[in-house]
């Protein structure tokens, strides 16, 4: 049933423009489209429309930066569609006052719902623009579609001051994120100050936020300024705030709620100045739930949440990552290096259990260590082996089904494997199996049966057909 409202689309590909039309027809009274930033400018100076969608990357120029200043309604709600799925687009969508973002390829029923929305009420304030000198991405890398979800809602965070909670494992950059949101905020010209509750004593911690007067304590020698005061006009980034104590979360609401604090020994109330953005690696609800996190902080706290996605669930962006941490380390002195193709299927079939930053980390140790400017499957292969930072250790389970997927993809290459793959591979784990249990029992094959559950006379036989002497395995 149509509304009797006018749709503009701005869409240079022809098929994209005719499924968006057959989509939305129903949607509006009248419905136009045309495929170029020229085309739209000598419809527009004909017509009002009540909704405008268009693409970023036109043949003519780009279909954002080009919008300002061509005679809309500033009412005009404007819902951008872009392939450049980088949080710029995001927030340059969001700086001409977007009243949507939606990342090709995008959901029907989704843009279905963004338009009905949209021609329903009219369009928020604009957000202030964004500078130019921040045409980048603010340290975050990839297009996986868990990463759009992000850029979109730092994209829509530009243009208030609310609180924002950060979720994700350790290393899949949250403060990265934090930063992000600091930098297209409203507050980008004040100070960004991090602190990590976990790496703080319990008893320093009201003091570091706080901070403390002279003789206010043993060893307060003068009066030190707290982190909310460090970032007042800014961004105060609370790290890892699933390891706060308790009783500094309760002073900590205290200061949410009034946005007044005093610093320790002190009795001056002093304005809290401050956006707050949050992180932790933890389960909120769980420690809630257990008592060791108070519900109405995290409530506080969780006015925004931004749920991070492991890297894992976003192994389409790793090429990207590894390409940025090449750049990054040959500005600082590391050398140049390219990845063979299978080298970097190695990685992106790694699951990673550090996240960006394991990857991180063996990008550059390969960049460091690699004798070829192409890195090869064995150098990555010795790498992910012998990764000894504690986070990037996979588990054993891990390495053996990579190790059995790598030997079973060469193995389906040979012309005379026909048949009997599994009987090779299965007689390979079973001949490390059968050593291994053997030396722990000093050969003893009764208990070495007991150990695998199988019968005696089942591993005698199978010993013999492998070939291992049960008294020197």
């Amino acid at each position: 049933m149509t509304n009797g409202k006018t749709v503009l689309l701005v869409e240079d590909d022809p098929a994209i423009a005719l499924i968006i039309r057959e989509t939305l027809i129903d949607e509006c009274g009248s419905f136009a489209s045309v495929g170029s930033i020229a085309e739209r400018n000598a419809w527009l100076a004909d017509h009002r429309p009540d909704l405008i969608i268009t693409d970023v990357v036109l043949p003519d120029g780009d279909g954002i930066d080009s919008l300002p200043g061509v005679g809309v309604d500033p009412e005009t709600p404007v819902i951008v569609l872009s392939a450049q799925n980088t949080l710029d687009t995001a927030v340059r969508a969001t700086g001409i006052g977007s009243y949507d973002y939606l990342p090709k390829p995008f959901d029907l029923e989704e843009l279905t719902a963004s338009v009905r929305a949209a021609l329903r009420r009219r369009r928020a304030e604009p957000a202030e623009k964004a500078d130019a000198g921040q045409a980048d991405s603010h340290g975050l890398v990839g297009r996986a579609p868990a990463m759009q979800a992000v850029y979109r809602t730092i994209a829509r965070l530009a243009s208030n001051d609310l609180a924002v909670l950060i979720l994700g494992e350790s290393g899949t950059g949250k403060e990265v994120v934090a930063r992000a949101v600091h930098a297209t905020g409203l507050r980008r010209a004040g100070p960004f100050v991090a602190i990590n509750m976990a790496a703080i004593p319990r008893e320093l911690i009201e003091a570091e936020l706080f901070g403390h007067e002279r003789g206010a304590f043993t060893g307060a020698h003068s009066r030190n300024a707290g982190r909310f005061e460090q970032a007042a006009g800014g961004t105060l980034f609370l790290d890892e705030i699933g390891d706060m104590p308790l009783e500094a979360q309760t002073r900590l609401l205290r200061v949410l709620q009034s946005n007044e604090y005093s610093t320790v020994g002190g009795s001056q109330a002093l304005r809290a100045d401050v956006r707050v953005v949050a992180a932790t690696h933890r389960d909120m609800r769980t420690l809630v739930a257990d008592g060791r996190f108070r519900e109405d902080l995290f409530y506080r706290l969780n006015v925004i949440p931004v749920t991070l996605p492991p890297l894992r669930d976003r192994r389409s962006d790793i090429a990207a990552l590894v390409r940025h941490f090449i750049d990054a380390g040959r500005h600082s002195g590391l050398p140049d290096r390219q990845f063979a193709p299978a080298a970097m299927q190695l990685l992106e079939r790694h699951d990673w259990p550090g996240n960006v930053r394991e990857l991180g980390n063996v990008v550059q140790r390969l960049a460091v260590l690699s004798r070829d400017t192409v890195v090869g499957v064995r150098d990555v292969r010795a790498v992910l082996h012998d990764n000894g930072d504690g986070a990037g250790s996979a588990e054993p389970a891990d390495v053996i089904a990579r190790a059995v997927d790598d030997w079973a993809r060469e193995q389906m290459a040979v012309a005379t494997s026909d048949g009997d793959i599994h009987a090779r591979l299965e007689a390979i784990v079973e001949a490390a199996l059968f050593r291994r249990v053997l030396r722990d029992v000093r050969g003893n094959q009764l208990e070495a049966a007991r150990r695998l559950g199988i019968n005696r006379n089942t591993l005698r036989k199978r010993l013999g057909q492998l070939d291992i002497d049960p008294a020197r395995p």
